[in-house]
C-alpha cells in the first residue's frame, strides 16, 4: 500500500512536469517558431499549443513595429559640408522563420545597417539637398534597407530624418545668406513702389496741366492738412502766393473803376498806371 502510494504520486508528479513542459501559450502578436531535434518543423499560431518536451523547442517571435533610433552619425555631403545626422526607422518581422534562422539578432543588424546605409545615402547629396529633400532621402535609406533586410524575413515601414545639425559657421554664413536674400526682396519691392507711384504722379500732373484749377484745389487741401498739426508758421506753395497777388490786383483794378465812376474822374488820372 505504501509502495502503490509513492509510485502513484511519482507518476503524478513527473505528468505534471511533462504537461508543464508541454504547454506553451503564443501571444496574439507572437508566432511560435518550434524546432525538433534542431530542425524547423513549423510555425506555431497565437493560443494554446502543445509541444514535445526535450525534443521540441519553441522561439517566440514579435511581429509588431519597431522603433529603432539611429544615432547621430558624422558624414560629410556632397559639397563637404560636415553634418551630424540622426534618423528612426519602423521595421517589423514578415517571416518568423527567416528572421530566426537567417540571422542571429535582428535589432542589432538593423541598427548597423541603418548606420551604414544612412551615411551612404547623405554623402550623395549636397548640404542644400539634403536640408530641402529629406522626403526623397528617407525613401532612398528605405529603399536600400528593405532590399537588404528581405533575406532576414523583415520589411522596413518608415524611415525619418530626425535631426540635423549643421556646424555653428555654416549657420551664420546661412544666416547672412537669408538676410541677403530678404533684404535683395525689399530693395526689388521698394524699387517698384517708386516706379508705381511716379507713374501715378505722372498721370496725376497730366491732369492738372489740362486742369489747372486742380492745382489751385490741391494747393488748398495741402493748407488744411497743415493747419491739423496746429502749427505756429504755415507754409504757402509758391503758385498760390502769385494767385493771391493776382487776386488783390484784380480787387484793386475793380476798387478803383467804383471810385472813377461815381466821380466822373477818367480812370487814368486817378491811378496813372491804368493809362497803359
Amino acid at each position: 500500500m505504501y509502495w502503490s502510494w509513492i509510485v502513484a504520486t511519482t507518476v503524478l508528479v513527473l505528468v505534471i512536469v511533462l504537461a508543464r513542459m508541454s504547454i506553451r501559450i503564443v501571444q496574439q502578436y507572437e508566432r511560435g517558431v518550434v524546432f525538433r531535434f534542431g530542425r524547423v518543423i513549423g510555425i506555431r499560431q497565437p493560443g494554446l499549443t502543445l509541444i514535445i518536451p526535450v525534443a521540441d523547442v519553441m522561439r517566440h517571435v514579435s511581429l509588431r513595429i519597431v522603433t529603432r533610433p539611429i544615432q547621430s552619425q558624422g558624414i560629410i555631403t556632397h559639397d563637404n559640408v560636415s553634418v551630424d545626422v540622426s534618423a528612426v526607422a519602423y521595421y517589423r518581422v514578415v517571416d518568423a522563420v527567416k528572421a530566426v534562422v537567417a540571422i542571429e539578432n535582428v535589432q542589432t543588424a538593423i541598427d548597423q545597417i541603418a548606420q551604414t546605409t544612412l551615411r551612404k545615402v547623405v554623402g550623395q547629396h549636397t548640404l542644400d539637398e539634403t536640408l530641402a529633400e529629406t522626403d526623397k532621402i528617407n525613401v532612398d535609406i528605405r529603399g536600400i534597407l528593405d532590399r537588404v533586410t528581405a533575406e532576414w524575413g523583415v520589411e522596413v515601414t518608415l524611415v525619418e530624418l530626425k535631426d540635423i545639425q549643421l556646424p555653428e559657421s555654416m549657420k551664420r554664413a546661412m544666416a547672412k545668406q537669408a538676410e541677403a536674400e530678404r533684404e535683395k526682396r525689399s530693395k526689388i519691392i521698394n524699387a517698384q513702389g517708386e516706379a508705381l507711384a511716379a507713374a501715378a504722379l505722372g498721370e496725376a500732373s497730366d491732369t492738372m496741366m489740362k486742369h489747372p484749377l486742380a492745382l489751385q484745389l490741391r494747393n488748398l487741401q495741402t493748407l488744411v492738412e497743415i493747419g491739423v498739426d496746429k502749427n505756429t508758421t504755415v507754409a504757402f506753395p509758391a503758385p498760390l502766393m502769385t494767385t493771391i497777388a493776382e487776386l488783390g490786383t484784380f480787387l484793386r483794378r475793380e476798387s478803383d473803376a467804383a471810385a472813377e465812376h461815381a466821380a466822373g474822374v477818367p480812370a487814368h488820372l486817378v491811378d496813372p498806371r491804368r493809362a497803359s
